[in-house]
């Protein structure tokens, strides 16, 4: 069952294919806003995963984060999500991003819940 308050927490580390310049956000060898914000959808994905019915997934809705400082090459990075509200198939998390102990970016997400064959029989 989901629930308020359900947590998880994803890493990465910052490597030359994960900077601005490799992914084309930016001229410089530092972590890419985008890759950010991909780490925090998928520590809200992963934060419900487990509690939803068979065959269901997460969709990312809507994201808007902060980013509030640059990681370099080897830098650790993690990003937590947490639930903090349900509303029938849309959940709101508050997701941040550190790197060593330093907050990198924080906001809110909004997921969707979904039937995996229902949603791709629309593509």
């Amino acid at each position: 069952m989901i629930q308020t308050g359900l947590k998880h927490t994803s890493e990465l580390i910052v490597t030359e294919n994960n900077t601005a310049i490799a992914i084309g956000s930016g001229d410089l060898s530092v972590l890419a806003t985008p890759i950010m914000i991909a780490l925090m959808e998928n520590a809200a994905m992963n934060a419900v995963a487990g509690e939803l019915p068979e065959n269901s997934t997460t969709v990312g809705g809507h994201i808007s984060s902060s980013h509030l400082k640059p990681s370099k090459i080897g830098d650790k990075v993690t990003a937590e999500a947490e639930v903090t509200k349900i509303d029938g198939r849309k959940i709101e998390f508050k997701v941040s991003a550190y790197s060593e102990g330093t907050l990198l970016g924080e906001g809110t997400h909004t997921r969707f819940i979904v039937d995996k064959t229902k949603f791709m029989s629309k593509l």
